[in-house]
């Protein structure tokens, strides 16, 4: 199956904000980056990294990847971007995944000692010989849809989390997956077209 990955925010009750409204004073906004790698087939969240809002979503995504047992086959990584990395492109190649994620637009070709940089140049190649939005069409970026569309259910279990200890936030994140898979798990809705 197929993977993507994104990030997102959730406003937290942090201790500053929490003090501010309790005793008065400046309010500060805490906020809290939530990480999610989803199976493209059945849209159930497979991975997920909670982190603070100064670390950016592709530190993360090896960690995502090593969440998903070696086992599984993971047959592409859909990201934007931002994911645009040696690090992120290597842990792909590691996973013997293609990586579909557009170059950067001043991207330049990467010296090519591992097979990420041999694949993301590949990428590169085509997303310059094509042009950025023949290549979306035809490397099926389009898929990276799916993502956003649950970092958007995320969104409507809440937008903010209560909790204001770390690791109490990141069970709350897990229970929210849990919720939310087990929506997926009754099952996604068949269309067929009439006529």
């Amino acid at each position: 199956p197929c993977r993507a990955a994104d990030s997102t925010g959730l406003k937290v009750e942090g201790e500053g904000e929490w003090n501010a409204r309790k005793h008065g004073g400046p309010k500060r906004r805490v906020w809290c980056k939530i990480h999610l790698g989803i199976d493209e087939k059945t849209l159930e969240v497979r991975a997920v990294g909670v982190t603070g809002n100064h670390i950016g979503g592709a530190p993360i995504l090896p960690d995502l990847l090593s969440q998903i047992p070696a086992e599984d086959k993971i047959a592409s990584v859909t990201a934007d971007g931002v994911y645009d990395t040696r690090k992120c492109h290597d842990a792909i190649a590691d996973r013997s995944a293609t990586a579909v994620i557009p170059p950067r637009k001043n991207a330049k070709p990467w010296k090519t000692v591992t097979a990420g940089a041999v694949a993301r140049n590949g990428a590169l190649r085509a997303s310059k010989y094509l042009g950025r939005a023949i290549w979306r069409n035809w490397s099926a970026y389009h898929r990276r849809s799916r993502v956003e569309t649950k970092m958007h259910c995320m969104k409507l279990l809440g937008q903010r989390l209560m909790a204001r200890d770390f690791d109490r936030q990141v069970a709350e994140v897990q229970v929210r997956i849990a919720v939310m898979n087990g929506y997926t798990a009754l099952g996604i809705p068949v269309t067929e077209a009439v006529g």
